[in-house]
């Protein structure tokens, strides 16, 4: 799977998929064969950090 460059379209994307279709982001990694750690650093440059509790970036 292709994810977004901007980092604002990607937490979009990833917070969509996290809330229709995974239960985590490493569900979300693991069955998209993506990098947990890449996705975590563009978002955190931006200020976005995953919250497990509630399954989505903020």
């Amino acid at each position: 799977m292709s994810l977004p460059n901007d980092p604002i379209m990607l937490l979009s994307v990833v917070n969509t998929m996290l809330r229709d279709r995974y239960n985590s982001l490493d569900a979300l990694c693991d069955g998209e064969n993506l990098a947990k750690s890449a996705i975590e650093h563009r978002l955190a440059t931006v200020g976005y950090e995953y919250m497990s509790e509630i399954n989505q970036f903020r």
